[in-house]
């Protein structure tokens, strides 16, 4: 009876203490325990463990791409920095550093360096105007045709439209190459309809001042003649895509429009069918349901090709390489191709290597715009939201 009593009292005790023992404190194992605890966002727990092992699993991707993808892009704005000739190591105390140099003989001092980059951005601007709208249509196009339910044969069809695309791009710009020679195969089909075939690859005239040659213009007028922005006359700013730049823009349309063509396939295939029957059913046309119901949904793949696409556009490289070096009369050079060949045949590194940052540039503004001018107009409008 006694002890009954004696255990009664202690348990009124520590209800009178709050539920603790009645010496009031924490026992010597519940202070040594808090003491071990980590501080901060590495508290122990489940959770803390999860922090650590996470940061242990991707740490050697961080060094890997430290190692091979930050720090040679350092380097490589280091060597823009300097006029580093390409012997010895450009990290050498005995490189001359000419700071900004290397970027305003790009757009502000009258000379070859800058006529050769404002004709490279301007051959690239009319690639890029025509070979991203039409390879975003035919790839669209033929993701509507594969996708539709009627069609047999659809394994085919996505192999034969996708097949380019995973062929070797030099071997396509090889056989394209013959294709376009003067005797080649497009010449002899247009000569069986009485058209006399164009040079492809020897004719330095834009596509522009053809078409005016047709119609007796063949001497520019004095008001585009004498002036102009950036190093060239309005003449040869308004003078089009050559010839041979077409052939090149027809060769990567074709091999480019099969991978595009599967991202849209995927997000057509993820499309309700009972948002298009019921479309159907409302009395819509079959372009009403695809202006209407289709194209919304696709937007965010949409944003996706466009994105690629201006990002390839901008750094075609080995189709220029392979099939025209730059030529007839620099009207296929790029900012990718000259870069190169700035880099490792003039063996002027540090401009070219400005070149390279500055593609870079171009390229992520247009990227910000283009996703700007996509971003959805019924969201609220917060300051900076389009940079999210």
């Amino acid at each position: 009876m006694s002890t009954v009593t004696t255990a009664s009292a202690d348990r009124d005790d520590r209800s009178a203490g709050g539920g603790r023992p009645a010496t009031g404190g924490r026992g010597p194992r519940q202070r040594f325990g808090r003491w071990l605890r980590w501080p901060g966002p590495f508290r122990g727990g489940i959770r803390g463990n999860e922090r650590i092992a996470g940061w242990l699993f991707v740490a050697p991707v961080i060094v890997l791409l430290g190692i091979f993808f930050l720090a040679p892009i350092i380097m490589a704005f280091w060597v823009s920095l300097t006029d580093w000739q390409g012997q010895g190591s450009p990290f050498k105390s005995g490189v001359p550093f000419v700071g900004g140099d290397n970027y305003t003989r790009l757009f502000t001092e009258d000379g070859l360096a800058r006529r050769d980059f404002m004709t490279s951005i301007r051959n690239n601007i009319y690639y890029v105007a025509i070979v991203v709208p039409v390879q975003t249509v035919l790839a669209l196009g033929l993701a509507l045709l594969v996708n539709n339910r009627m069609l047999k044969g659809k394994g085919f069809f996505r192999t034969a439209f996708y097949f380019p695309s995973v062929t070797s791009s030099v071997a396509i710009s090889v056989v394209f190459l013959f294709m376009f020679a003067n005797s080649g195969a497009i010449n002899g089909i247009l000569s069986f309809f009485g058209i006399d075939g164009p040079a492809w690859f020897s004719d330095a005239r834009g596509l522009i001042h053809l078409i005016l040659g047709v119609f007796g213009v063949d001497n520019p007028p004095s008001a585009l003649a004498n002036g102009g922005p950036l190093g060239l006359t309005w003449w040869d700013w308004l003078s089009g895509p050559s010839v041979a730049m077409c052939a090149i823009m027809a060769l990567v349309i074709w091999t480019t429009s099969g991978t595009f063509m599967l991202m849209f396939l995927a997000a057509l295939q993820s499309v309700p069918v009972s948002l298009d029957e019921a479309s159907e059913l409302d009395g819509a046309t079959r372009w009403q349901r695809l202006r209407y119901v289709t194209l919304p949904l696709l937007k965010p793949t949409m944003f996706l090709v466009l994105t690629l696409g201006l990002i390839g556009t901008w750094q075609v490289f080995d189709q220029i390489y392979v099939m025209s070096q730059g030529n007839p009369a620099k009207t296929t050079l790029t900012p990718a191709f000259l870069s190169y060949r700035t880099a490792f045949k003039d063996f002027d590194y540090g401009r070219g290597a400005a070149i390279s940052f500055v593609l870079f540039l171009i390229i992520v503004v247009l990227t910000l715009a283009q996703r700007w001018v996509m971003r959805d107009r019924d969201e609220p409008r917060r300051r900076f939201r389009w940079l999210r």
